[in-house]
Protein backbone atom coordinates (compact mmCIF):
# COMPACT_ATOMS: atom_id res chain seq x y z
CA UNK A 1 0.00 0.00 0.00
CA UNK A 2 1.03 3.34 -0.35
CA UNK A 3 2.96 5.16 2.33
CA UNK A 4 1.40 8.35 3.91
CA UNK A 5 4.62 9.94 4.15
CA UNK A 6 5.29 13.65 3.41
CA UNK A 7 8.47 14.73 1.55
CA UNK A 8 9.63 11.64 0.65
CA UNK A 9 12.80 11.58 -1.43
CA UNK A 10 13.32 9.46 -4.80
CA UNK A 11 14.73 6.97 -3.18
CA UNK A 12 13.25 6.86 -0.18
CA UNK A 13 10.14 6.45 -3.00
CA UNK A 14 11.80 3.65 -4.55
CA UNK A 15 12.63 1.55 -1.27
CA UNK A 16 9.08 2.05 -0.15
CA UNK A 17 7.27 0.88 -3.21
CA UNK A 18 9.82 -1.65 -3.95
CA UNK A 19 8.84 -3.36 -0.44
CA UNK A 20 5.16 -2.74 -0.68
CA UNK A 21 5.12 -4.56 -4.60
CA UNK A 22 6.54 -7.36 -2.70
CA UNK A 23 4.40 -7.72 0.72
CA UNK A 24 1.59 -7.28 -2.38
CA UNK A 25 2.78 -10.16 -4.52
CA UNK A 26 3.05 -12.61 -0.98
CA UNK A 27 -0.18 -11.65 0.42
CA UNK A 28 -1.84 -12.45 -2.99
CA UNK A 29 -3.14 -9.07 -3.85
CA UNK A 30 -6.15 -9.59 -6.42
CA UNK A 31 -4.82 -8.26 -10.21
CA UNK A 32 -7.08 -5.63 -12.16
CA UNK A 33 -9.74 -7.69 -14.28
CA UNK A 34 -9.90 -6.47 -17.60
CA UNK A 35 -13.10 -5.56 -19.23
CA UNK A 36 -14.46 -7.03 -22.52
CA UNK A 37 -13.49 -4.55 -25.55
CA UNK A 38 -14.57 -2.60 -27.57
CA UNK A 39 -15.76 -1.00 -24.24
CA UNK A 40 -19.47 0.13 -24.58
CA UNK A 41 -20.72 3.86 -24.53
CA UNK A 42 -23.56 4.55 -22.11
CA UNK A 43 -26.83 4.23 -24.09
CA UNK A 44 -28.14 6.75 -21.64
CA UNK A 45 -26.03 9.98 -21.92
CA UNK A 46 -26.41 13.72 -22.10
CA UNK A 47 -25.99 15.63 -25.31
CA UNK A 48 -23.25 17.55 -25.96
CA UNK A 49 -23.98 21.21 -24.79
CA UNK A 50 -24.50 23.73 -27.58
CA UNK A 51 -22.00 26.35 -25.98
CA UNK A 52 -18.99 25.63 -23.74
CA UNK A 53 -19.10 26.21 -20.32
CA UNK A 54 -18.06 24.26 -17.14
CA UNK A 55 -19.65 21.16 -14.97
CA UNK A 56 -18.23 19.29 -12.08
CA UNK A 57 -18.05 15.42 -11.42
CA UNK A 58 -16.23 13.28 -8.37
CA UNK A 59 -15.21 10.21 -8.77
CA UNK A 60 -13.48 7.61 -6.73
CA UNK A 61 -11.34 4.51 -7.90
CA UNK A 62 -8.44 3.44 -5.64
CA UNK A 63 -5.29 5.31 -5.16
CA UNK A 64 -6.07 9.03 -6.65
CA UNK A 65 -2.51 9.36 -8.58
CA UNK A 66 -3.52 7.36 -11.23
CA UNK A 67 -7.34 8.57 -11.11
CA UNK A 68 -6.18 11.72 -11.66
CA UNK A 69 -3.95 11.40 -14.34
CA UNK A 70 -5.97 9.30 -16.36
CA UNK A 71 -8.98 12.60 -16.36
CA UNK A 72 -6.05 15.00 -17.13
CA UNK A 73 -5.63 13.37 -20.01
CA UNK A 74 -9.14 13.66 -21.54
CA UNK A 75 -10.37 15.92 -24.18
CA UNK A 76 -12.91 18.88 -22.59
CA UNK A 77 -11.31 18.06 -19.03
CA UNK A 78 -10.22 21.49 -17.73
CA UNK A 79 -8.84 20.05 -14.28
CA UNK A 80 -8.56 17.16 -12.29
CA UNK A 81 -7.82 17.44 -8.67
CA UNK A 82 -7.12 15.06 -5.89
CA UNK A 83 -8.82 14.78 -3.16
CA UNK A 84 -11.06 13.37 0.09
CA UNK A 85 -14.71 13.00 -0.45
CA UNK A 86 -17.99 10.93 0.47
CA UNK A 87 -17.02 10.71 4.52
CA UNK A 88 -18.11 12.27 7.31
CA UNK A 89 -14.99 14.25 8.91
CA UNK A 90 -14.82 17.81 8.07
CA UNK A 91 -10.78 18.89 5.77
CA UNK A 92 -9.36 15.18 6.67
CA UNK A 93 -6.04 14.53 6.44
CA UNK A 94 -4.09 12.40 4.28
CA UNK A 95 -2.76 10.32 7.17
CA UNK A 96 -6.64 9.68 8.95
CA UNK A 97 -8.38 8.99 5.44
CA UNK A 98 -5.49 6.25 4.77
CA UNK A 99 -6.34 5.25 8.48
CA UNK A 100 -9.77 4.47 7.58
CA UNK A 101 -11.45 6.15 9.99
CA UNK A 102 -13.12 9.18 8.08
CA UNK A 103 -15.75 7.72 6.10
CA UNK A 104 -13.91 9.41 2.92
CA UNK A 105 -12.65 8.03 -0.19
CA UNK A 106 -9.37 8.93 -2.36
CA UNK A 107 -11.40 10.87 -5.02
CA UNK A 108 -10.50 12.74 -8.05
CA UNK A 109 -13.06 16.22 -8.51
CA UNK A 110 -13.34 16.61 -12.26
CA UNK A 111 -13.74 19.84 -14.11
CA UNK A 112 -15.10 19.63 -17.91
CA UNK A 113 -16.53 21.24 -20.88
CA UNK A 114 -19.47 19.43 -21.40
CA UNK A 115 -20.08 20.83 -24.70
CA UNK A 116 -16.58 18.66 -25.54
CA UNK A 117 -17.24 15.75 -23.52
CA UNK A 118 -20.17 14.19 -21.55
CA UNK A 119 -20.73 12.92 -18.50
CA UNK A 120 -21.24 9.48 -20.14
CA UNK A 121 -18.43 10.06 -21.62
CA UNK A 122 -16.68 10.13 -18.20
CA UNK A 123 -18.46 7.38 -17.04
CA UNK A 124 -17.34 5.52 -19.61
CA UNK A 125 -13.09 5.88 -19.15
CA UNK A 126 -13.83 5.66 -15.31
CA UNK A 127 -15.14 2.47 -15.47
CA UNK A 128 -12.67 0.54 -18.20
CA UNK A 129 -9.07 2.37 -17.87
CA UNK A 130 -9.42 4.68 -14.11
CA UNK A 131 -9.72 1.57 -12.27
CA UNK A 132 -11.57 -2.22 -11.62
CA UNK A 133 -15.37 -1.54 -10.32
CA UNK A 134 -15.50 -5.19 -9.63
CA UNK A 135 -13.14 -5.10 -6.39
CA UNK A 136 -14.81 -4.09 -3.64
CA UNK A 137 -13.45 -1.83 -0.93
CA UNK A 138 -10.03 -2.32 -2.86
CA UNK A 139 -7.46 -1.55 -5.52
CA UNK A 140 -5.14 -3.52 -6.55
CA UNK A 141 -2.42 -3.46 -3.84
CA UNK A 142 -4.77 -0.74 -2.19
CA UNK A 143 -7.37 -2.22 0.73
CA UNK A 144 -9.80 -0.57 3.29
CA UNK A 145 -13.03 1.58 2.24
CA UNK A 146 -11.05 4.26 1.28
CA UNK A 147 -10.28 2.87 -1.70
CA UNK A 148 -13.66 1.81 -2.93
CA UNK A 149 -15.24 2.10 -5.90
CA UNK A 150 -17.47 5.58 -5.55
CA UNK A 151 -19.39 7.65 -8.07
CA UNK A 152 -20.68 11.51 -6.00
CA UNK A 153 -23.32 12.94 -8.29
CA UNK A 154 -23.64 16.46 -8.55
CA UNK A 155 -27.07 16.38 -10.55
CA UNK A 156 -30.12 13.81 -10.78
CA UNK A 157 -28.99 13.73 -14.54
CA UNK A 158 -25.71 12.57 -13.54
CA UNK A 159 -27.46 9.94 -10.99
CA UNK A 160 -29.90 8.72 -13.77
CA UNK A 161 -26.91 8.13 -16.27
CA UNK A 162 -24.41 6.37 -13.90
CA UNK A 163 -27.23 4.39 -12.33
CA UNK A 164 -28.96 3.24 -16.05
CA UNK A 165 -24.52 2.22 -17.08
CA UNK A 166 -24.05 0.40 -14.60
CA UNK A 167 -27.20 -1.64 -14.68
CA UNK A 168 -26.06 -1.80 -18.56
CA UNK A 169 -22.46 -2.94 -18.22
CA UNK A 170 -23.19 -5.71 -16.02
CA UNK A 171 -26.18 -6.66 -18.34
CA UNK A 172 -23.72 -6.85 -21.08
CA UNK A 173 -21.34 -8.85 -18.78
CA UNK A 174 -18.85 -6.32 -19.41
CA UNK A 175 -17.29 -7.67 -16.40
CA UNK A 176 -17.04 -11.48 -15.23
CA UNK A 177 -17.73 -9.98 -11.97
CA UNK A 178 -20.63 -7.52 -11.19
CA UNK A 179 -19.71 -4.18 -10.31
CA UNK A 180 -19.57 -2.81 -6.97
CA UNK A 181 -19.52 0.71 -7.35
CA UNK A 182 -21.85 2.93 -5.23
CA UNK A 183 -24.09 5.97 -6.53
CA UNK A 184 -24.09 8.27 -4.20
CA UNK A 185 -25.00 12.40 -3.47
CA UNK A 186 -21.98 14.51 -3.41
CA UNK A 187 -21.97 16.59 -0.01
CA UNK A 188 -18.33 17.91 0.30
CA UNK A 189 -15.04 17.15 -1.49
CA UNK A 190 -11.87 18.12 -0.07
CA UNK A 191 -8.76 18.60 -1.71
CA UNK A 192 -5.79 16.55 -0.65
CA UNK A 193 -2.20 18.05 -0.03
CA UNK A 194 -0.33 20.08 -2.60
CA UNK A 195 2.07 16.68 -2.84
CA UNK A 196 -0.23 14.72 -4.26
CA UNK A 197 -1.17 17.03 -7.08
CA UNK A 198 -0.42 15.61 -10.19
CA UNK A 199 1.66 12.64 -8.51
CA UNK A 200 1.99 10.63 -11.34
CA UNK A 201 3.37 13.51 -13.36
CA UNK A 202 6.02 14.71 -10.86
CA UNK A 203 7.13 11.26 -9.86
CA UNK A 204 7.02 8.63 -13.07
CA UNK A 205 10.10 6.98 -11.91
CA UNK A 206 7.92 5.64 -8.78
CA UNK A 207 7.69 1.88 -8.56
CA UNK A 208 4.00 2.20 -7.79
CA UNK A 209 3.41 4.37 -10.53
CA UNK A 210 5.48 2.72 -13.07
CA UNK A 211 3.38 -0.52 -11.71
CA UNK A 212 -0.42 0.38 -11.45
CA UNK A 213 -0.97 3.75 -12.98
CA UNK A 214 1.66 4.41 -15.90
CA UNK A 215 -0.73 1.06 -17.51
CA UNK A 216 -3.84 2.94 -17.31
CA UNK A 217 -2.47 5.98 -19.63
CA UNK A 218 -1.30 3.94 -21.90
CA UNK A 219 -5.13 1.85 -22.01
CA UNK A 220 -6.60 5.20 -22.59
CA UNK A 221 -4.78 5.70 -25.53
CA UNK A 222 -5.41 2.41 -26.73
CA UNK A 223 -9.03 1.97 -26.00
CA UNK A 224 -9.88 5.90 -26.79
CA UNK A 225 -8.21 7.74 -29.08
CA UNK A 226 -10.85 10.00 -30.32
CA UNK A 227 -10.28 11.06 -26.05
CA UNK A 228 -7.17 10.92 -25.42
CA UNK A 229 -5.26 13.92 -24.82
CA UNK A 230 -1.13 13.91 -24.56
Amino acid sequence: MKSPSIGRGIALAVIIGLVAWTAVRALGARSPEPPRMPFPAPALDAALAGVSGQQNAVFAGGCFWGVQAVFEHLKGVTSATSGYAGGYVKSPSYESVSMGVTGHAESVSVTYDPSQITYGQLLMVFFSVAHDPTQWNRQGPDTGSQYRSLILYTSEEQKRIAQAYIAQLDSAKVYSRPIVTKVEAYQAFYPAESYHQDYLKNNPNDPYIMYNDLPKLDNLKKAFPSLYRP
